[in-house]
């Protein structure tokens, strides 16, 4: 939850008027309790910790807020399954470097719930994540459940540019939190 990638998007989400809570998964928690890397939890784990996290922003901000869940990579996934399994209280679901598929594996896409959706949900995405480029995401057609899909120009996994374009990572991620408002002000604050 504090990677340079998160600090910043969180940073710049609060530029843009979007308060960000972040939380780790169970075995971050462990991870930084021993020091031992580990590989994550099973998704009902990942799940729960996410509910529990929902559930007490939901209950300390009350109903009257709009409640947009995300994620970096596989936190967004999560994100997505938890709000396509109809969870209490979420408004809406944004992901950055969603990971459509596993690298180099075109045929193990993460995109089924997508349809089970009952909210708006916005995927941002670098040009050169190999969890999921341009092509290969036109190659599947039109995606149901996905509201907006924003690309990020030469943008890898982290939104890090190549050396020869102009912009920097900062400015690829605050052109994320800028595509996250307006998505938030289209999608959400209309209903």
């Amino acid at each position: 939850m504090d990677s340079t990638f998160m600090e910043a998007l969180a940073d710049s989400l609060d530029r843009e008027g979007i308060a960000c809570v972040r939380f780790e998964f169970p075995y971050m928690v462990k991870r930084r309790a021993d020091g031992r890397k580990r590989p994550p939890d099973r998704a009902p784990v990942l799940l729960e910790a996410f509910r529990e996290v929902v559930a007490k922003v939901r209950s300390e901000q009350g109903q009257g807020c709009t409640l947009l869940v995300g994620g970096k990579s596989m936190g967004g996934r999560m994100a997505s399954l938890l709000a396509s399994e109809g969870a209490e209280g979420i408004d809406g679901v944004a992901c950055y470097g969603y990971p459509f598929h596993p690298p180099g594996k075109m045929d193990r896409w993460r995109i089924g719930h997508f349809e089970r959706l009952q909210c708006p949900l916005l995927v941002i995405q670098g040009t050169r994540d190999p969890f999921g480029k341009p092509a290969e995401i036109e190659s599947v057609g039109a995606i149901s459940g996905l509201t907006r899909l924003i690309w990020l120009e030469g943008g890898n996994h982290d939104f890090e540019p190549l050396k020869k374009q102009p912009e920097t990572q900062e400015q690829l991620i605050e052109s994320a939190a800028i595509e996250t408002r307006r998505f938030v002000q289209e999608c959400l604050l209309v209903r």
